[in-house]
C-alpha cells in the first residue's frame, strides 16, 4: 500500500478520513497505542469514533522479535473501544520494533442502499456547485461523487438521512485555497444503518450542533455552513462513502430538491 493511498489526500484527511499512525503518534479514526512489557510490546488500537472502524496493523521494522499474530493484520475495531491487535515478543539480544497503523471509518464491505437523498440546506438558498467528478477539489475516490452546495456563512444543515454521529469536528477556524488548509474543515459524518456514511463538510467555527454517538433524524439541523479547511468560500462538501477494505471511497447517489432530482453528474 502506498502512503498516498493510505491517506487519501486531495481534501485533505479530515475529508478521506484513511489515516497514518506510527509510534502510538497519530491524529484521526484511530490511534496506536504501544504498550511495553520488559522487552516485549502489545499494540493496541483505539478507536475515537462512535462508529466502528477498520484498521490495519504493519512493521515498519522488527529486529529480534516476533508478533502474534503474525504481521500485518487487519481488524474491526468498535466505537470508543481500544482492542488488543498483536503481542511482539523479543527473542534477540537487542530488540527493536517500528509499527505502522493505518486506520479508515466505517464498517468493511457494506453494500449501501439505493437511497434519495434530502437536501441538506434549505430548498430556497442554495446554488449546485461542483458535482461528481468536480475538477477544483474533487478529484480522488474518497470525494469523486461529492457534491458542493453554495450558500451563505451559517445557513442551517440538515440531516439528508436518519443516521448516528460517529464523527463531529467544529473548533477550525481558518478557511481558503491554502493547501495547508487540508485536513482542517469542520465536519460531521453520519453513519447510515446500511453502512454508508454521509459527510458534511466545511462547517463554520462552533457550527456543529451535534455530538459524537448522537441519533439524527431526516431533516434535523445538525450544524451551520462556513468555509473552513480548504475551501474557496462559504459552500456544504456533502458526500456518501463506503470503507471499501482500507479504502474510503465516494459514490453516486441521488438528491431531490424544489423542482425534482438535482443534475448531480456533468
Amino acid at each position: 500500500m502506498t502512503r498516498a493511498r493510505a491517506l487519501a489526500w486531495v481534501l485533505g484527511a479530515a475529508l478521506a478520513g484513511a489515516v497514518l499512525a506510527q509510534d502510538g503518534a497519530s491524529e484521526g479514526p484511530a490511534e496506536l497505542v504501544v504498550v511495553r512489557q520488559g522487552q516485549d510490546v502489545i499494540a493496541y488500537a483505539q478507536n475515537r469514533l462512535a462508529g466502528p472502524v477498520e484498521v490495519e496493523l504493519a512493521a515498519i521494522e522488527m529486529i529480534g522479535m516476533d508478533s502474534n499474530p503474525p504481521l500485518p493484520l487487519r481488524a474491526v475495531v468498535p466505537a470508543h473501544s481500544r482492542v488488543e491487535l498483536a503481542r511482539l515478543q523479543a527473542w534477540g539480544p537487542e530488540p527493536r520494533q517500528s509499527l505502522r497503523l493505518v486506520a479508515t471509518p466505517g464498517p468493511p464491505g457494506p453494500v449501501a442502499r439505493d437511497v434519495v437523498y434530502s437536501l441538506p440546506v434549505e430548498e430556497s438558498r442554495f446554488e449546485l456547485g461542483q458535482g461528481f467528478h468536480g475538477g477544483f477539489s474533487h478529484g480522488d475516490e474518497a470525494n469523486r461523487y461529492a457534491i458542493d452546495l453554495i450558500v451563505a456563512e451559517g445557513t442551517p444543515v440538515l440531516a439528508a438521512r436518519a443516521g448516528v454521529v460517529m464523527e463531529a469536528q467544529g473548533a477550525y477556524r481558518e478557511g481558503g485555497t491554502d493547501p495547508r488548509l487540508a485536513g482542517r474543515a469542520n465536519l460531521i459524518r453520519v453513519l447510515h444503518d446500511d453502512g454508508s456514511m454521509a459527510l458534511y463538510a466545511h462547517l463554520q467555527e462552533g457550527g456543529v450542533l451535534v455530538r459524537n454517538g448522537d441519533r439524527v433524524n431526516l431533516g434535523q439541523v445538525i450544524g451551520r455552513t462556513g468555509s473552513t479547511g480548504y475551501s474557496s468560500g462559504p459552500h456544504l462538501h456533502f458526500a456518501i462513502q463506503l470503507n471499501a477494505g482500507l479504502r474510503l471511497v465516494s459514490i453516486p447517489f441521488r438528491m431531490i430538491g424544489p423542482t425534482g432530482y438535482l443534475p448531480l453528474t456533468p
